[in-house]
């Protein structure tokens, strides 16, 4: 997703933590005060239903928060001469719908939950706007990252011509039938299965009678690439004329050393096909 938002031609930036959009409320106060955006948010958040709302928030989605000093809060809401910064509600109660960001280019973030509320305390109208950005942005991201696995499973399916080719000149004995020939490539097509995904299409089938379409349509994008890695490598072992079972050891040990890479690769964040189609 990008990392702003455009409201109303206003920028609001936006950051990930733990795989959750986060919107600066700093940047939403100076909507109304682009001078005093700290102050809006402090006045805001001391406020007793803005209180209750960000305790239920916490207590659904926060299994550390610290209800006892949130109660604590509540009691003395409303009262002139209670004071509280989004720093102390954190650091007071465990909370991690909202952050605090120090710096210069710092600031408070909430949860999309969060924003959207304090978006409504600010202005209704810059509240349904800010929404509509959002939801705006979260489309394209859905459409980005199908077209990025569409991409990579067209890869997966270039490399497996190649693949195919490489069994026929090296693998199919002549003068067979095709019935034998696609004994064959199914074979060969399970051992990249097995050495990837520990199982064969039919096992996997057998585990899965309710799914529609194959094991491969279930990958994520971080196996689909290396999928698309192993039938390469597998089309230079065949060349090389490897036999079945020291092909499978050779690539199994690809397989689990790419996929090490793979996911702890911070910008390969894997999407389940399944959720795609």
């Amino acid at each position: 997703m990008s990392n702003k938002l455009i409201v109303l031609n206003k920028e609001i930036n936006l950051i990930s933590k733990n795989e959750k959009n986060y919107i600066c409320l700093t940047d939403i106060a100076g909507f109304k005060d682009t001078q005093k955006s700290n102050d809006v948010i402090r006045n805001w958040i001391r406020n007793r239903n803005t209180l209750e709302f960000l305790g239920i928030w916490e207590e659904i989605y926060n299994g550390n928060f610290n209800a006892v000093e949130f109660d604590g809060f509540k009691k003395i809401s409303g009262l002139n001469s209670f004071t509280l910064t989004p720093k102390q509600w954190v650091e007071k109660t465990n909370a991690i719908g909202i952050i605090s960001k120090p710096g210069r280019y710092g600031g408070t973030y909430a949860h999309k939950d969060i924003a959207f509320e304090f978006a409504s305390w600010i202005s209704p109208k810059f509240k349904l706007y800010l929404i509509k950005e959002f939801e705006r942005l979260k489309e394209y991201e859905i459409k980005s990252q199908k077209l990025d696995w569409n991409f990579k499973r067209n890869l997966v399916k270039l490399n497996y011509k190649i693949h195919t080719n490489a069994i026929k000149e090296n693998l199919i004995p002549k003068k067979i039938s095709e019935e034998q020939k696609n004994i064959i490539y199914a074979n060969e097509a399970d051992i990249l299965n097995v050495a990837l995904f520990g199982f064969t299409a039919k096992m996997w089938k057998e585990e899965n009678i309710e799914k529609e379409g194959n094991l491969r349509d279930y990958a994520t994008a971080s196996q689909l690439v290396c999928l698309s890695n192993l039938e390469s490598l597998n089309s230079v072992l065949i060349e090389e004329r490897l036999s079945q079972k020291e092909r499978l050891i050779k690539l199994n040990k690809i397989a689990i050393s790419q996929m090490r890479i793979l996911l702890e690769t911070p910008e390969l964040k894997d999407k389940i096909v399944g959720e795609n189609k």
